[in-house]
């Protein structure tokens, strides 16, 4: 699996190795730019020196929003998405040992038990949580029975719609313009 997201050799690298790293980019994935936010999980290894659940679950969280404000900032909410982050790696921990990997692995979950999962993760609502498992089935290799149905739209082979389906630059302006083109026409809609 070699993911290109970012336009970053080294944070695309880091998501295409690290399961808590692409869960915590698809986290960090709202209200900033997607190469920012899968950029982050890079920027949050380099300054705390590591990147696991149970470290970012126990930092201080004054430390951790410190790391996240730094610039350049992980996030343009360094602070909520700090304790997001905080809130999601403590839910791993808990519930899956820390491996953000057994959220789709742990006792062979078909698509529908996998988008469950994600959806009672602190952070990712009905949305995120398609978009991701879609990532999860599209680009990183899992096999889950029915994963393109509980993805919904996101599975559909060929969209445009949202990172799962970023390969290239080319693919990511695609994407940016379907963006573009689905919130014109919401705002349209509300007159």
């Amino acid at each position: 699996m070699a993911l290109h997201i970012t336009g970053d050799g080294a944070a695309d690298d880091l998501l295409s190795t690290d399961p808590l790293a692409l869960l915590i980019g698809m986290l960090l994935d709202q209200q900033v730019a997607m190469e920012t936010a899968f950029a982050g999980p890079l920027k949050i290894r380099e300054r705390l020196g590591g990147l696991d659940a149970r470290t970012l679950a126990e930092t201080d969280p004054e430390r951790l929003t410190e790391v996240f404000r730094t610039p350049p900032a992980v996030h343009r909410y360094p602070g909520s998405m700090a304790g997001r982050t905080q809130a999601l790696c403590a839910h791993l921990l808990e519930h899956y040992g820390g491996d953000a990997a057994a959220l789709w692995t742990s006792g062979d979950p078909d698509g529908a038990e996998v988008l469950r999962r994600l959806k009672a993760l602190p952070g990712f609502g009905d949305q995120k949580a398609r978009i991701f498992l879609a990532l999860l089935g599209k680009q990183c290799g899992l096999t889950a029975e029915g994963w393109r149905e509980a993805a919904g739209a996101y599975g559909e082979e060929g969209s445009r719609r949202s990172v799962a389906d970023i390969v290239d630059p080319g693919s990511l302006q695609e994407v940016r313009e379907n963006k573009r083109a689905a919130k014109a026409a919401a705002k349209a809609e509300k007159g």
